[in-house]
């Protein structure tokens, strides 16, 4: 069994898609991150960087994983689903994979920040986040016309980008100016795991919620 400490943010999503996608039975913990839930003792205990998701594996004893990127390698290794065994099939997963980390997560997340959140309008600094968000965009649309998914066959890195893609407009971004992207969107939108999954911060409570691959029963 797997706690899932999570919310509703693109990261919560990421490792959602990925238990829905592997069938693992996870337990769901949802976070109030206006009430600094994220930063309370005994969620520091799992992890040190007051932030989600993070997961505890209790098949492991008890082992805690943070870092959405790293939670997903963990579990694709742990099933041995999604992430390729060959060095060079797996190097590209995991290249792809920190593109997202180190690209679109903190670029996207800005550019949501300065249009949305931050008291001052700054149209300068706007326009800076959302082009590079728009370059990257670019780089995955590159990527794209040649490949079905994102680094060959559908793996972790598609399911780390999927949640982030989903908040395009959101971001200023127009997906439709990106096709090959728009039909990789097309693609994972459909599936039923990911549609499972994008839902479960939402559906989670204070209550711990009990998820089995395809249902959910609220613990009370």
């Amino acid at each position: 069994m797997i706690d899932l400490y999570t919310a509703t943010t693109p990261n919560g999503r990421k490792v959602s898609i990925a238990l829905e996608e592997m069938g693992l039975p996870y337990t769901v913990h949802g976070l109030k991150l206006r009430q600094l839930e994220q930063k309370e003792p005994a969620f520091l205990a799992i992890n040190p960087n007051g932030r989600i998701p993070a997961i505890v594996d209790r098949d492991a004893g008890d082992f805690p994983v943070f870092e959405s990127g790293a939670i997903l390698i963990y579990l694709a290794e742990k099933t041995g689903l999604f992430l390729p065994a060959e060095t060079k099939a797996k190097s590209r997963v995991i290249q792809w994979l920190m593109f997202q980390m180190g690209g679109i997560g903190p670029m996207q997340g800005q550019a949501n920040v300065f249009r949305h959140y931050f008291p001052e309008k700054l149209p300068s600094v706007q326009s800076r986040y959302v082009n590079e968000c728009k370059r990257l965009y670019g780089v995955m649309d590159g990527q794209l016309a040649t490949h079905d998914f994102i680094a060959g066959d559908y793996s972790i890195a598609d399911m780390a980008c999927f949640p982030w893609i989903v908040q395009s407009g959101y971001s200023g971004i127009e997906l439709a100016d990106f096709p090959n992207l728009k039909r990789w969107y097309d693609v994972l939108d459909a599936r039923p795991e990911v549609q499972r999954g994008m839902k479960v911060p939402e559906m989670a409570r204070p209550v711990e919620q009990i998820v089995e691959t395809g249902k959910s029963m609220v613990m009370t």
